[in-house]
């Protein structure tokens, strides 16, 4: 496996999302009839209504984000003056998803073109689901997200999850299975990603939301460390920026 040894020009991203309304009924009618025809197909144990509060926020014709969670490597000097990698973690988060992805964009656009972003799943997900979104909200998309048109190996972005896949096209694997197997320390106390659009709809708790994706920005962080047999950030390194 080649590795990325310029951690500098390396973004890790994660998204949490939830459906674009809180109920079915809430959604414009031309979309409702478009969801009954969709849910038939992936879910037609379920009603409508029942796929739409547990499976929209997947699909980001359905769906919006309502966190984007951003994690950079730097280096900076301990108190024994040696040089020493660090984390930064910051979770953007809002209810006007406008607003987080122009804030998000603003970010991006700090890095230049050299910017490479990390992510799991990110090929499949989070990075098509975010330039989506952005075009829905009349956005321009950067140019280090923008890979409509390009062939796969003019993109080089980082998927850990096809890291591990090495050619294998047959499974997903969850990050937190990964973390295990690798034996990287993950918190008990994170919801589930199942449960984001209860969190965010029925217990109106968005900050619960950023600190779970802050957490999945840290672990795809060091997942990437150990898969590139690196060391991983020191806990003590891991900086968490409000």
């Amino acid at each position: 496996m080649k590795k990325t040894t310029n951690l500098s020009n390396l973004m890790v991203i994660d998204i949490e999302t939830v459906a674009s309304h809180a109920t079915f009924e809430e959604l414009p009618e031309n979309l409702q009839l478009l969801w009954e025809k969709k849910a038939a197909r992936i879910s037609p144990d379920q009603t409508a209504k029942e796929a739409f509060e547990e499976k929209a926020g997947i699909y980001a014709e359905f769906g919006k984000i309502v966190v984007i969670g951003i994690g950079f490597f730097t280096v900076q000097k301990n108190e024994a003056g040696k040089e020493e990698q660090v984390f930064r973690v910051k979770s953007l988060a809002s209810d006007n998803e406008k607003k987080l992805l122009e804030d998000f964009i603003k970010v991006v656009k700090k890095f230049g073109k050299n910017l490479q972003f990390v992510a799991h799943n990110g090929k499949e997900f989070d990075f098509p689901y975010i330039c989506r979104r952005m075009l829905i909200n009349g956005l321009d998309i950067p140019y280090a997200l923008d890979i409509s048109g390009k062939k796969p190996w003019e993109i080089n972005h980082i998927d850990t999850m096809h890291m591990w896949k090495f050619g294998d096209y047959k499974n997903f694997t969850a990050l937190s299975l990964l973390a295990a197997v690798f034996g990287l320390a993950t918190s008990k106390d994170d919801i589930d990603g199942s449960e984001v659009n209860d969190v965010y709809y029925k217990e109106n708790d968005l900050n619960r939301i950023a600190v779970y994706c802050a957490k999945d920005v840290i672990l795809t962080g060091q997942l990437f460390l150990r898969m590139q047999n690196l060391p991983i950030i020191k806990e003590e390194n891991i900086i968490v920026v409000e």
